[in-house]
C-alpha cells in the first residue's frame, strides 16, 4: 500500500469513527422509531452520509438532512433586493419545530466559512440574522429546553481550513484541520467511546463539586478583568453528559471541555477583557473590553470589529446581559493546540467564557420545569442571541463566592485548584 492510499484509508477510518461518536456519544442513540433531523454544509456530505448509516444502525426510523451552501448564501448578498434581508424561511423553521415537538432528534454538522460575509454590508448581515433568529426561536427553545436529544459536531471544509491555516496550500490546510477535529473529538484514541466515557467522568466530577458548593457568585481577576458574576438562584452546573426530557443521555457538543451554568442576569458587575478573538458574522472582534453594572453592559469597546459588537448588543434588551458562564481549564486539549478555530464549538472549549443573551433553562435544579416566568425571577436571561466569548487564560484567577461572602480559590493560573 503506497503512502497516499494509506493516508486515505486512515482518513476514512477516522471519519467513520467521528460518525460513530456523533451518534453514540453526541446523540446518545435513539428511541425505537425516533427520527433524526440533520443539517450540514455541502462539503460535509461524506460525514453526513456516514452519520446517516450509523443512525439507521442505531435504530433511527428516518434521517432527514438539510444541506446548506455557502456560495448560495453569498449570492443572496450580491443579488437580492434590500428589503429581502428582513425575511427568513419561517415555513422551514416551523417545520423544524414541528419535528422536534414530535420527538425528532437534532444533529448539526458545523463547518461554514467563518469569513463568508466579511466583505458584505454588516447592516444587511445583522438584519438577516435577526430575521432568522426570530423565525428559528420556536425550534431553538425546544433545543435549549432539551426537550429532545441533540448534538453538534464538525467537518473540515476548504474555506474554514484556509481561515485556520492561511499559510498552507489548500490540500495541506484541509488535512491539518481534519487532524485537529479528529484529535479534539477524541476519535484518535484506541477506543473513542471509552475515551469519551473517561472524559465525561472528569466533567461530571467537576459538576458535582460545584453543585455541592452552591456558590452565590464567581469572581474573575486578570489583566483588564475584575468581574463578579452572580449566579442564578437555584442554578445547577452542567457539562459533558446531558439527559434530555425524552430520557436519552448524550453530549450536546462534540468536542467539549466545559462545565457551565446560568448567571443571574441582574447581578453582574465590573470589567472584563476577552482573552481570545471572537469570530461573529464574518468579522473578527479582537480585544473586547466590557463594563457591567446591575447585570447590563454600560460600556463596550473592541480593537477591531467594534461596530459589529455594538450592533450585537443592541439586538434586544437581553443581548446586554449574560446567559451563560463556563469554566474550562487553560490546559484543555484545544487550548494546547494553540489554534484559533474561528468556530465557537471549538474556541469556547479553549478557555473560560461567558455568553451574552439567552440562558439555558436546563441549568436549574428543576431543569426549568417551573416555566419561563419562574426562571426569569431566578435570574435567567432571555434574548434572540447566545454569543460565547472567551475571558479565561493562564493569567486569570477565579474565586467562588459563598452565600456568606467568603471567597474560595476555584481556578489559579487558569487551572482548577
Amino acid at each position: 500500500m503506497d503512502i497516499a492510499t494509506a493516508l486515505a484509508t486512515d482518513h476514512e477510518t477516522r471519519l467513520d469513527r467521528l460518525a460513530q461518536v456523533a451518534v453514540r456519544v453526541g446523540l446518545g442513540g435513539f428511541h425505537p422509531g425516533q427520527e433524526l433531523l440533520m443539517t450540514a454544509p455541502l462539503e460535509a456530505l461524506p460525514l453526513a452520509r456516514r452519520i446517516t448509516a450509523h443512525a439507521y444502525e442505531a435504530g433511527a426510523s428516518l434521517v432527514t438532512t438539510l444541506i446548506s451552501d455557502d456560495h448560495a448564501t453569498l449570492l443572496r448578498y450580491q443579488h437580492a433586493a434590500d428589503e429581502s434581508f428582513d425575511k427568513a424561511a419561517g415555513w422551514l423553521y416551523e417545520a423544524m419545530a414541528a419535528a422536534f415537538r414530535t420527538g425528532a432528534a437534532r444533529l448539526a454538522i458545523s463547518g461554514e466559512d467563518p469569513n463568508l460575509l466579511s466583505a458584505q454590508d454588516p447592516k444587511k448581515v445583522a438584519r438577516a440574522n435577526h430575521a432568522r433568529s426570530l423565525a428559528y426561536r420556536p425550534a431553538l427553545e425546544l433545543i435549549t429546553d432539551t426537550v429532545i436529544n441533540w448534538s453538534i459536531c464538525a467537518a473540515a471544509t476548504p474555506a474554514w481550513a484556509q481561515a485556520v491555516y492561511p499559510d498552507l496550500p489548500p490540500d495541506a490546510a484541509l488535512a491539518k484541520l481534519w487532524d485537529a477535529i479528529f484529535a479534539a473529538s477524541r476519535v484518535d484514541a484506541a477506543d473513542p467511546i471509552a475515551a469519551w466515557e473517561a472524559h465525561n467522568a472528569t466533567l461530571m466530577a467537576r459538576r458535582r463539586t460545584l453543585n455541592q458548593k452552591r456558590y452565590a457568585a464567581l469572581h474573575f481577576r486578570g489583566p483588564g478583568t475584575d468581574l463578579r458574576v452572580g449566579l442564578a438562584d437555584e442554578h445547577e452546573w452542567m457539562g459533558g453528559l446531558s439527559t434530555a426530557r425524552n430520557g436519552i443521555t448524550g453530549n450536546p457538543n462534540i468536542p467539549t471541555e466545559e462545565v457551565f451554568t446560568t448567571p443571574h442576569c441582574r447581578r453582574v458587575a465590573g470589567t472584563v477583557r476577552s482573552t481570545k478573538p471572537l469570530s461573529y458574522q464574518g468579522t473578527l472582534i479582537r480585544d473586547i473590553a466590557v463594563r457591567f453594572e446591575d447585570g447590563s453592559i454600560i460600556q463596550a469597546n473592541a480593537r477591531t470589529g467594534e461596530d459589529v459588537l455594538q450592533r450585537m448588543i443592541l439586538t434586544d434588551e437581553g443581548a446586554r446581559r449574560l446567559g451563560e458562564v463556563a469554566l474550562v481549564p487553560a490546559s484543555s486539549p484545544i487550548a494546547r493546540s494553540g489554534l484559533l478555530f474561528f468556530n465557537t464549538l471549538f474556541d469556547e472549549n479553549a478557555a473560560c467564557h461567558v455568553a451574552l443573551g439567552q440562558s439555558y433553562s436546563r441549568c436549574f435544579t428543576d431543569r426549568g420545569k417551573a416555566g419561563p416566568d419562574a426562571l426569569a425571577s431566578r435570574g435567567a436571561n432571555r434574548s434572540l442571541i447566545h454569543v460565547d466569548w472567551m475571558i479565561g487564560s493562564d493569567q486569570v484567577d477565579i474565586d467562588g463566592i459563598t452565600a456568606n461572602g467568603t471567597a474560595e480559590p476555584l481556578l489559579r493560573g487558569g487551572e482548577f485548584v
